[in-house]
């Protein structure tokens, strides 16, 4: 049964643990749309959309998130935007050559997990997560350990379904400020570790929730859409074009007889002549003497 992409968050009645669940098939595949990654580098893009839709929903704030990986390897870079509406995009550079069945650290080389969250009000916060674990959600729940001292387990599944690629997972988290009992933690981890690809990505979630956990009392709450959402705009091309110094501008002009300024996320194209930069450097101008 097809369904779009969601974020659940779920309650256990009896235990001292929260849970959510997130399905990103369809913004996958938007992010996938115009590139053609090695398999390694979708799956990672794959995991990093699942960790970075259960981060927003764990951190708790409004604004903007960033998950970036970055390092010295063949990949040069994976980043993934959202923010706590879950309107995700993403991309990856590449540097190298990518060998089928690469592992994390073999494309990335040395490098690191970051992640940065612009909240609409207050400050700005920058954590750095260590490459020590085999996976992305490894690496996150290492993170979680050292920053927040809250137990918590990531499982990510990434592949084909129905010829497409897909991405969905889940998040269990010890509630903060409660001393829940710890073995109730694992054995629900063994429970939700035992989740198959197919069920994340072709069930709804009360059905996933209920093969799971069918012995246990759990409140499922109203689901929260996940969309992929470009903030690219023409408007924002002219004002990064402004920015720039003019010679620069009109040097860029000079070459090609029209700058085209292109989306790595979505893929659109913002095609600016010299008379659309002259209309651009004048309303700049009038805006200025006002």
């Amino acid at each position: 049964m097809a369904h779009h992409d969601q974020l659940h968050r779920y309650l256990f009645e009896n235990h001292a643990v929260r849970g959510e669940l997130a399905t990103v098939s369809d913004t996958f595949q938007h992010m996938l749309a115009n590139y053609d990654y090695p398999t390694p580098v979708q799956r990672l893009l794959g995991e990093m959309l699942v960790a970075t839709s259960l981060l927003t929903a764990t951190l708790k704030f409004s604004g903007d998130i960033t998950v970036q990986l970055q390092g010295d390897g063949p990949l040069k870079l994976a980043v993934i935007n959202g923010n706590h509406q879950q309107k995700m995009r993403g991309v990856a550079r590449l540097q190298g050559e990518i060998a089928e069945g690469s592992t994390l650290r073999e494309m990335v080389g040395n490098g690191y997990l970051v992640i940065t969250i612009t909240p609409t009000e207050g400050e700005r916060y920058q954590g750095v997560v260590g490459l020590d674990g085999e996976d992305v959600a490894a690496c996150l729940e290492n993170y979680f350990l050292q920053s927040e001292q809250l137990p918590t387990r990531l499982f990510i599944r990434t592949g084909k379904h129905e010829n497409k690629m897909s991405a969905a997972g889940m998040l269990l988290q010890v509630l903060p400020a409660q001393s829940g009992n710890r073995d109730d933690f694992e054995h629900l981890s063994q429970l939700t570790d035992t989740v198959k690809s197919e069920e994340l990505f072709s069930l709804p979630a009360n059905d996933v929730l209920y093969r799971l956990y069918h012995q246990e009392n759990v409140t499922l709450y109203e689901p929260q859409p996940i969309t992929f959402s470009c903030q690219c705009s023409r408007e924002r091309c002219a004002d990064a074009l402004m920015a720039l110094p003019e010679t620069e501008v009109d040097d860029m002009l000079a070459q090609d007889g029209e700058i085209d300024m292109h989306c790595d996320y979505c893929g659109s194209h913002y095609i600016f002549s010299a008379a659309d930069i002259q209309n651009i450097r004048h309303a700049s101008a009038g805006n200025t003497l006002h």
